[in-house]
Formats: structure tokens, sequence, C-alpha cells
């Protein structure tokens, strides 16, 4: 069986990674206001900012980042995911970056991130590191005064008590509450889903790697991307191989997540890796620099590849970030400050001057009816595999005059070209029954639609220039993005793990109707939709349900 193009099944129903740029949100805010600016007597200005799937924090680290380069403001990030995995690994990251330079060198600090963030299998140096800040994570998740005191920049305190319960059991079995590799079979696990993903082209794998990066990903944008290092990470998932492959052994536990399958007629829990297999983790940091001289080309190719301008941009990245959790570890550098350089200036960032909320994980539609969150937030960024949640509930939260990001499909090799179109003009519709705008003066992006608050909220349809060239088709039909049920092959047993204990589940991301069958082409599908899609019954091992 070959996978259908355009199904989407290479996505995966569980973003680990971001596929577009990373983004400075300062510079995608509304202009402070002068007055705001001057009236600083009961502290700096605040900057809210709601992210729906941000997935990996790269826009919360890039505006850190940067902030040096605006005037100074108190940023409140309200942050909300669709599974409690990716909320622990938001916590292990910026627990990683904010780390003491004196424990953890710059070139460590940034080796790590790169192999727990994108690698499915890890160095013993890089486990151990893992295993450690799980085991301190595990501790203070359930002491709320601990937690404020050894992480002043992490609020948990709107989360529901099951899901802080849920969250402890996701950081003890990255601890390895679970011990041996065959509790998580990482390589197993990703070439089951490599096999049943590309079916009868499974033996001709590195053609179709090399049709997917060429064709797709080079024609839109990504040429960047070396073949040696993307056909290594379908084959393997490390991404970014630092050493020698041969070091790379144990499983990185922080890419498994649980699902309810059916497996005769019962729900039973099965964990394991659910994740993108098609696009790779070299969009988000791998495209764009600030280094120009990274982007030349010699005789029509790229002098270097999307791994190592991953590299440089995150050891850059968390070079900034050091003078937020040790101001003495890092001095900014006077040609970097704007206009205002003759201002006093400001005093040096700290973890209090910025603080991440996570927010429940069902909690999009229902935001508006707390007062605290109507109307409050000055920039609202959705991710692709989150679109179906923007409505006029969504945009109630969002300040007059205030800003929408919605990331694009540009990146989804299992999209076709007019279904790229076609998702953005559904962006388009559903931003406008949300109350918003294209944002005037900004130029055509193929990674990202830009929008406004209208003042009135005023529901109007919003069409999206995306750069894209418009098909007469601009969504295909439904037969073409699902595929019959019945011709579907039926799962190895090896593509889930039972799950023992009380180990948490991620809850299913909903989707639209059926009838919007461009925009399901590229969310994450449901649990009812997955075991048609995937072909995922449920494996024939997994006996025990969850108890």
């Amino acid at each position: 069986m070959t996978t259908p193009a355009g199904s989407g099944a290479g996505f995966g129903s569980v973003s680990w990674w971001g596929l577009s740029p990373a983004l400075d949100l300062q510079a995608e805010c509304p202009p402070m206001a002068p007055d705001s600016q001057a009236n600083t007597e009961h502290g700096p200005p605040e900057l809210d900012v709601l992210l729906l799937g941000s997935v990996d924090g790269r826009h919360l680290l890039r505006t850190l980042a940067r902030a040096a380069l605006w005037p100074r403001r108190k940023f409140h990030f309200y942050v909300l995911e669709n599974n409690l995995e990716a909320v622990a690994r938001h916590m292990l990251f910026f627990s990683l970056a904010l780390e003491d330079p004196e424990k953890m060198g710059l070139q460590e600090k940034s080796e790590v991130f790169l192999e727990v963030w994108g690698n499915s299998l890890l160095r013993p140096s890089v486990a151990a590191f893992v295993r450690a800040q799980a085991e301190r994570l595990a501790r203070l998740v359930p002491e709320p005064d601990r937690l404020a005191e050894q992480l002043p920049w992490l609020s948990l305190g709107a989360l529901k008590f099951r899901e802080r319960d849920a969250l402890e059991a996701v950081f003890r079995f990255w601890a390895g509450g679970e011990k041996g590799p065959e509790t998580f079979p990482m390589s197993r696990l990703w070439d089951m889903r490599l096999r049943h993903y590309l079916g009868s082209r499974y033996d001709a794998r590195r053609g179709v790697s090399d049709w997917d990066l060429h064709m797709k990903l080079h024609d839109r944008g990504a040429r960047v991307i070396h073949i040696c290092e993307f056909r290594r990470w379908r084959d393997t998932g490390v991404a970014f191989e630092l050493r020698d492959s041969s070091a790379y052994q144990l499983p990185n536990r922080t890419l498994a997540s649980g699902r309810l399958l059916s497996h005769r007629g019962e729900r039973v829990a099965a964990r394991g890796y659910w994740g993108d297999i098609a696009t790779g983790p070299f969009v988000a940091f791998g495209l764009e620099t600030d280094d120009e001289s990274l982007l030349r080309t010699s005789n029509g190719q790229p002098v270097k590849t999307a791994g190592e301008i991953t590299q440089h941009n995150v050891t850059e990245l968390f070079r900034a970030m050091a003078a937020w959790g040790h101001p003495s570890a890092a001095r900014g550098d006077p040609d970097e400050v704007p206009s205002n350089a003759n201002a006093t200036p400001d005093p040096a960032p700290n973890p209090g001057s910025f603080t991440v909320h996570f927010l429940p994980l069902g909690a999009a539609q229902a935001l508006h009816h707390k007062s605290c969150y109507k109307g409050r937030f000055q920039l609202l960024y959705v991710a692709c595999g989150m679109v179906h949640l923007l409505g006029p509930e969504l945009g109630a939260c969002v300040a007059p005059g205030g800003r929408l990001i919605v990331e694009l499909a540009r990146y989804l090799v299992d999209v076709r070209q007019e279904q790229l179109q076609g998702f953005c003009d559904r962006v388009g519709e559903l931003a406008g029954a949300a109350g918003f705008a294209p944002q005037p003066g900004t130029r055509p992006s193929e990674s990202f639609a830009r929008f406004c608050r209208s003042e009135d909220s005023a529901p109007a349809p919003a069409a999206v220039d995306s750069g894209i060239p418009r098909s007469e088709t601009l969504a295909p039909p439904p037969e073409l993005l699902v595929a019959p049920s019945e011709t579907m092959n039926s799962p190895s047993e090896d593509l889930a793990q039972p799950l023992q204990g009380q180990t948490p589940l991620s809850e299913p991301l909903q989707l639209p109707s059926a009838s919007q069958a461009s925009l399901e082409a590229l969310a994450p599908p449901t649990g009812s939709q997955t075991e048609k899609q995937e072909g995922l019954p449920g494996p024939s091992e997994i006996t025990t349900p969850v108890s």
C-alpha cells in the first residue's frame, strides 16, 4: 500500500518541533505606546502573548534572546498545548537554557538541546542529563512553593490537579521509572512507523527521501537541508549527529507519548512514537539566521547545511539567554543597542522578568469566559495543527488592535501545492470570523499569515496572500485525503508499547467537521480518524487496558 499523497500521515498526531522559523514575538506585536514607555513607576510595561501549539518554545526563546534590542518589558507567555508531554519538554528546554554556565558550558548546552529536541537516540551523557532533570522536575511539580522558589519563571497554577499529577508521571517515566531500553524501543518504533507510512515504497525509501527533499522542501525554500542529513533522519530519526554515529544508542524518552487505541472492542493505552517522520526538525532554526554569511552559495549550492546553521543559531540564542538566568554571565554589545543609546541602560534581565504560564489542555474554547483573559493579549500565535481552534472565542481574548499570527503548512511534505492555497484561504476565513483583518503593510509570507484585531471586531472573511500561485482547485475532494479503511494494512504489533501503571495519556486533538477537507489534511487527526488513516486498530499483543 502506498500512502496517499496529501493524507498528512507523515505529520503524525503529536508535534515535537515547529514547522516554521523561530520568531521574535516583540517584532510581531503592536508598537508600544510612548506614554507606557515613559510611565515606569509601576514597573516596566507588560506584554501578554497567547500561544497555541508552539510545541518547542522556539518563539519564546528567540524573543527573550533578542529582548535587549527593544525597550524593557515584562513578558507573560501563556502556552496552550494538546498534550502534557509537550508541556514537559517546554519545562526541560527552559531549565536547560537557564542552566548555570559554571555547571554547563555554552557548547555542551547547545549540543544537549539539539539532541534532546530533534534526535530519536541520545548519547549516554545526554540521557543521564535528561534523567537528572526529570527527577528534579518530578519532585518540584507537586510542591508549588519549592517550584516558585527554584523556577520563578514557571507558573503551573492554571493546570488542573489531575494534569499536574499526569505531568509528574511524565517526568517519572523520563527519569527511568520503568527500566531498560525495551520500555521504549525507539529504533524499532521508528522503523515500524516508517514502514507503515511508506507501505510498498519502503524498499525504495532512499529514493522517496530524495524526492521529498528536492521536489518539495527545496522547491519551498529549504535548500540548505542537505540530502545526507535528511536521509539519515528519515532512516534513523537522528537529525543532528554531533559525534560518531555509534555514540547514539539510548532512546530519547522525551519523544514518547501515549494514545488510546481500539483493540478487540476495548480502548487500551499504548505508548509509542506518534510524531513527525516526514519533514524533520530542520525548519525551526536551520533555514534563517542573522549571520548572512551562513546562507552563501557556491556553484549554486549552499555552503552550510541546515544542521550547521541550526547549531550556530542555537549557540547564539543560548549565549544571549545566559543574561536571563545569570546576568553576570553575559554582557550586552554596545553596538547592538537600539536608537535610544543615550538613555539610561536598563537593568540586566532576570528570570523574574518573564513568566511562562501553562494553560489546561482543553481551555482554548473557554478562555473568553474568564474576565482575566478577555481582551488581554496583544498577540495570539496559532500553529498549523491548532488552526481549527481559531474562532470568535479566541478572538475575544485579543485586545483591540492586537495581532494574530498563524503558522502555515509550507513545509508539510504530504501537502500538495493546491492544498497549501486552500489551507491559506481557510485560515483567512477563520481569522475573519474571529474578528481579524489582514495586517496592512506586511510582505506576503509563505510561512506565516499575519492579521490584526479590528477595533470594532466585526467578523469578515480575510483573504491570505501567501505568495503561493492560486489554483483552480482550492481543496481536494475528501476521498483523496482519507484512504479507504478496507485497503489499509494491519499494523505491526511493534508500532506501540503497552502502558504500565498510571502513565498518563494525552488528550486527542479535536478537529473541525468533515466538510473542511483542506484543513483536516493538515491538522493532527483525532483518535477515530487516526485508526482509519494510519491503520492503527491496536497492536495484537496489547491486551491490558489502563486501570
